[in-house]
């Protein structure tokens, strides 16, 4: 007889233990082992425990590829759910094999796990390996199914509610708990304070004040001082939390007739001179023209689409310079200039801000990271098994977003839900600016260097995102072509990964609508092309969302920076705003309060956010693998250093991109 030693690894949870007997099998190259109870007199499987037992064979059975598990209840004890993280095993020839699980085991079914080692579908060649790996995928694909929310966006996991996801992509106990009690307590806050039901206008703009008093943030209280101010405006544009739309202007549009006796006074300069010069950029919200506008308490909402020229000056700040409210230029449709009088100004960036807010949050948050984020998710959970290098290398960055999607479709996004009840955009609206985007979107707009290039935003100082931003594209890109080349060795092998090729070609089917003019690959011809669609989608599921979600409350907790809606039209002619009619037009105060409840709860960091680029699970084991990832994690080291350093001299600090400060997945 021969012995294995087996280590079985529970994770530190709360809920991760089982009571029920749990049973092994190992199966190797040469044979296989009897199914064998792992028993102890005493509780084994607790949070946190890594208790050893013996497995006996009559012989060796050669190289351990596969281990089954399951449990079953004790009598009078009921069924329970446990969470092994891994399972080691010592063979008698002194090997050590590493099975990763990191998911729940519920019933009493026998569950598969492969050895560490990656395998690509056309290396996997014992019997057993290749049926566990069929066996998989076919119970992922029931797991997994394509859903359509909404006609003319991407598609998404088909779940009822967050119960009916499978248990391996729930949040944590820890993570519903705190996600729970940040939504109470922000709530209880709001109705002790007898503002949350309370539909009067704002009668003091100092009276906004009450609302969150206790919950600020150094950037939100520089936000609340210097909010008029033109140059803080532009400042947004590059390192506020839609910092994707600013262009630079090589032509005005024929829709936006502005001259050069209007921004130049004095005509010290020309438009054409100052485009020529690089200092001239655009913001163009025309996705917005003509959006059906929501109704609240009785009231009908406003939403304009407005197009925004800035300047960069001598000192290098970005000032706006004319600002026209609606997309067809007209009589009642005035362009408006610094030089008009102090409310015709501040009126314009207000209708301005309160449609950054429908672009930022419909297109550049939700469209452009959650949703594509969950179609990357999904795609991975349906045609890659776990033994694959890409399932390994792209499950971190899948934690928790399909939950926090399918919280958002029907808290924030539903016909019931905070879009629908307190935003400008909520019910008709919101569904036309997202097919909108869709229908605008492109491979090359999600990959930041490429986007940059394309906005002409290359060299235009005090942008944050973009340094940030392209460093962190540069040190992904590095971590992934490594892993990749060590699995692909050519473009052969490329072509002829089956299981890679259906992942590509779902992500083009359910998350681009098989629309090849977007650019997004049907299939992957070379290994060049698969490492940056694979930088695109970590980038995209970590970074890129941290710069468009961690600041919300920075920059929206102060509402009259943020208004998530309007209740006045916008001014038609100029000289006649006030104080009042500006006071008229914020949205009420249970809608101010609404957005600023909802702005905290979606910046709240969670206890268990693992920071990017850390990898507590280990998937990997490959010794090349493995340091590539400490290489990795060394490259965001320094990075994180750079970044606070740069910080320290800044008066509104850009850390939404520090690799310390966001997380691996859309998680929040």
């Amino acid at each position: 007889m021969v012995e294995y030693k087996v280590s079985v690894f529970t994770a530190n949870l709360a809920g991760a233990a089982t009571f029920n007997d749990v049973f092994i099998k190992l199966v190797g190259t040469d044979g296989e082992s009897e199914r064998t109870w792992l028993h102890s007199w005493t509780p084994s499987f607790y949070p946190g425990s890594v208790p050893s037992f013996s497995v006996s064979c009559p012989k060796s059975i050669g190289n351990i590829s596969v281990i089954e598990l399951d449990k079953q209840p004790l009598p009078l004890f009921p069924e329970d759910s446990w969470f092994p993280t891994k399972v080691e095993v010592k063979s008698p020839e002194g090997d050590d094999y590493n099975f990763p699980i990191y998911r729940w085991i519920t019933g009493g079914e026998v569950q598969r796990f492969r050895e560490a080692t990656a395998l690509r579908a056309f290396e996997d060649t014992h019997h057993l390996g290749k049926y566990s790996r069929e066996q998989e995928l076919k119970q992922r694909e029931e797991d997994y199914r394509w859903d359509v929310y909404l006609e003319g966006i991407s598609h998404n996991i088909k779940a009822e509610d967050p119960f009916s996801l499978p248990c391996e992509v729930r949040f944590s106990f820890t993570k519903t708990t705190e996600f729970l009690f940040t939504a109470a307590t922000g709530l209880t806050e709001l109705k002790l304070k007898g503002l949350s039901d309370c539909k009067e206008n704002w009668t003091d703009i100092d009276y906004i004040n009450r609302v969150f008093c206790c919950k600020r943030t150094d950037i939100s209280d520089y936000v609340q001082q210097h909010w008029k101010d033109d140059d803080f405006f532009g400042y947004q544009y590059l390192n506020g939390v839609n910092p994707i739309l600013i262009q630079r202007c090589t032509a005005l549009p024929d829709n936006f007739p502005v001259t050069d006796d209007m921004v130049f006074l004095h005509g010290q300069c020309s438009l054409k001179s100052e485009m020529k010069k690089g200092n001239i950029f655009l913001c163009d919200y025309k996705r917005l023209d003509g959006v059906k506008t929501n109704t609240i308490d009785g009231k009908k909402q406003y939403l304009v689409a407005p197009l925004v020229l800035l300047q960069k000056r001598p000192d290098d700040e970005l000032v706006p310079i004319a600002i026209q409210l609606k997309q067809t230029p007209a009589d009642d449709n005035p362009i408006f200039f610094p030089t008009d009088s102090e409310y015709d100004w501040l009126m314009a960036k207000i209708f301005v801000r309160s449609a950054d807010f429908s672009e930022h949050q419909l297109n550049s948050h939700l469209l452009r990271t959650h949703l594509f984020a969950e179609v990357f998710a999904v795609s991975l959970l349906r045609n890659v098994p776990m033994v694959h290098p890409l399932y390994k290398l792209l499950i971190p960055h899948t934690r928790y977003t399909l939950q926090i999607n399918n919280l958002a479709r029907s808290q924030l996004i539903s016909e019931e839900g905070f879009f629908a009840k307190y935003t400008s955009s909520g019910g008709e609206g919101k569904k036309t600016i997202l097919k909108r985007s869709m229908s605008a979107m492109t491979y090359s707009s999600l990959c930041i260097p490429d986007n940059i290039a394309e906005r002409g935003m290359k060299d235009v100082p005090n942008y944050y995102y973009r340094d940030d931003g392209l460093k962190l594209w540069d040190i992904i890109h590095r971590f992934v072509q490594g892993i990749i080349t060590y699995y692909y060795k050519n473009d052969d092998e490329v072509q002829r990964d089956s299981e890679l090729q259906k992942w590509i070609q779902d992500i083009f089917e359910h998350g681009f609508l098989s629309q090849a003019d977007t650019g997004i690959p049907e299939r992957f011809s070379t290994v060049a092309e698969l490492v940056k669609f694979v930088t695109m989608v970590i980038f995209t599921c970590s970074a890129q969302h941290a710069s468009v979600n961690c600041g919300q409350f920075d920059y929206g907790s102060w509402m009259p920076n943020t208004p998530i809606t309007l209740q006045r039209p916008p001014p038609t002619t100029k000289g006649t705003t006030s104080e009042a009619t500006m006071l008229e037009t914020f949205p009420n105060v249970s809608t101010t309060v609404q957005g600023m409840a909802n702005m905290w709860l979606l910046s709240k960091q969670s206890s268990d956010f693992v920071p990017f680029g850390q990898y507590p699970e280990e998937h990997f084991r490959e010794e090349i693998p493995c340091k590539l990832i400490k290489d990795f994690q060394g490259e965001l080291e320094v990075l994180s250093v750079a970044i606070k350093a740069r910080n320290k001299n800044l008066k509104v600090p850009y850390t939404y991109m520090d690799p310390k400060e966001f997380e691996n997945s859309v998680a929040i």
